[in-house]
């Protein structure tokens, strides 16, 4: 799983990367954690909001912190979806 924190470095921005990485830490989870701070990668993106949240290279939160529980859910969708693909069911 690849997931990106979008952000210029702010308080909110620092706070949302500490939970991804207590949450995949948590779930145990393998992935690569990178901490977005060019304002040009940030709207090459379509974010105009931050902190943003990108997983696998979709945007999935804008402009908020999410919380344990929620970035929880946000991960295993991803991973079902990983999987899923990887083992042939999401293509047609």
């Amino acid at each position: 799983m690849e997931i990106k924190i979008l952000g210029s470095g702010c308080k909110k921005c620092h706070q949302l990367e500490k939970n991804v990485r207590d949450t995949v830490e948590k779930l145990q989870l393998v992935a690569d954690i990178e901490h977005v701070t060019d304002i040009e990668r940030i709207i090459g993106y379509g974010v105009m909001s931050t902190p943003a949240l990108v997983v696998d290279n979709k945007v999935v939160s804008t402009g908020k912190v999410l919380k344990d529980k929620e970035l929880e859910r946000v991960f295993m969708r991803s991973e079902k979806k990983c999987n899923q693909t990887r083992d042939g069911l999401g293509t047609q």
